[in-house]
């Protein structure tokens, strides 16, 4: 298996997860003053509809990438405020599309286009992916440990 196999199997993991835990509760924060689960699949969903729409979709069609630095904190507030205007199971849906719209996307491309510096140097495919990785697991792990002490009250 390549590095990009590699990574878009792993970048994969999110969505095996989301759909392992639909059916715990995703309203109840998993830490004092923190995210509740649906915050964070929000959250993660709304990262994902950005890369994909502002340098993914652009890379694969030969346009102007797009993607920029963020005020992170801003885009987080408004990602959380969005999933507070959708159902549990359409956050799934969404989830799932967007992350299944990267990786298929991601998978057709050449060694170069994978390689490639965008941006002024700012953008790799495969950074993107070991960043967000990095970002997945992160998260992950959070859920994981609220689970466990939700399993053992």
């Amino acid at each position: 298996m390549n590095e990009k196999s590699q990574l878009l199997d792993k970048f994969s993991e999110w969505n095996r997860f989301v759909l392992q835990i639909a059916n715990m509760e995703w309203q109840t924060s998993i830490e004092e003053g923190k995210w509740t689960i649906h915050d964070i699949v929000s959250h993660m969903m709304m990262w994902d509809k950005y890369f994909y729409e502002e340098a993914i979709y652009p890379i694969a069609n030969e346009e102007q990438v797009t993607v920029s630095h963020l005020d992170f904190d801003a885009f987080n507030k408004e990602a959380i405020e969005y999933g507070k205007t959708v159902a549990k199971d359409e956050l799934i849906q969404l989830t799932t599309r967007y992350r299944n719209l990267l990786v298929e996307t991601i998978q057709r491309f050449d060694d170069d286009t994978f390689s490639r510096e965008y941006t002024e140097g700012k953008f790799t495919v495969k950074s993107y992916l070991q960043d967000f990785i990095a970002h997945d697991q992160h998260h992950i792990t959070r859920i994981e440990e609220y689970k466990r002490k939700s399993d053992i009250n």
